[in-house]
């Protein structure tokens, strides 16, 4: 079996289940998510792993945030117990993205960052409004999480201001995408709990993963075209 095929395979598979993780958020098959959800992540580990050639190290950086929202998955299966350990999953996976990202930032001027960071910085305040009120406990974990993913967003802009590829635009809509499908769980779980919201929640959450996987996929490739041995 070729290199090719086995990535067509898998990518074949996390399709499916995607697709399956969908239908049962769709149809609140619980069960059928049970089994899908977890293995998101996995199937998308897999898929990077085989684009990778062998003399090359994996991003380290990149697995360990798969490796973490792949817990938070899973934690979030049952958000009335174990909500905040998913939360906390899903913080030091934007942190590791914000790692990965930051690796890429060569020209960076503070005030592009103060510029960039405005941007989610308004749209974080705006759901927080909104919800503040019904936090309670939640009050300090949702502020700190909220910095965390306009962290991501911010060093995503800046990163596909410095060059735009590609892959880099790749990377900053994963990062948007993520951080709407975050901003959803937010008002899912203190402003309003609606139907509408499991789903778009998990589109988005795919899509956001997928895309920032393809993009470092991407970003390798061209960066061994552009330096060959």
């Amino acid at each position: 079996m070729t290199k090719q095929l086995k990535i067509k395979i898998a990518s074949l598979v996390f399709l499916i289940i995607a697709i399956l993780d969908v239908y049962a958020v769709i149809t609140q098959h619980k069960s059928l998510e049970i089994i899908c959800k977890p293995l998101l992540m996995t199937s998308l580990v897999v898929v990077y792993l085989l684009n990778i050639k062998k003399d090359k190290k994996a991003n380290f950086w990149l697995i360990s945030a798969l490796f973490f929202s792949f817990w938070g998955d899973v934690f979030l299966l049952d958000k009335n117990s174990y909500f905040v350990f998913g939360l906390g999953c899903f913080l030091i996976a934007h942190l590791m993205y914000i790692k990965m990202i930051a690796v890429f930032l060569t020209q960076i001027r503070i005030v592009e960052i103060f510029k960039y960071a405005s941007i989610f910085v308004v749209v974080f305040l705006g759901i927080f409004f909104l919800i503040k009120d019904n936090l309670g406990e939640m009050l300090l974990p949702v502020l700190i999480y909220g910095m965390a993913i306009s962290g991501f967003g911010t060093c995503a802009l800046l990163n596909y201001q410095q060059e735009k590829t590609r892959p880099n635009l790749w990377l900053l809509l994963g990062a948007i995408l993520f951080i709407a499908s975050d901003s959803c769980i937010a008002l899912n779980n203190f402003y309003g709990s609606k139907y509408i919201f499991d789903i778009a929640i998990i589109i988005l959450y795919i899509i956001a993963q997928y895309l920032i996987v393809q993009a470092i996929i991407l970003r390798e490739k061209t960066f061994i075209l552009k330096n060959p041995k």
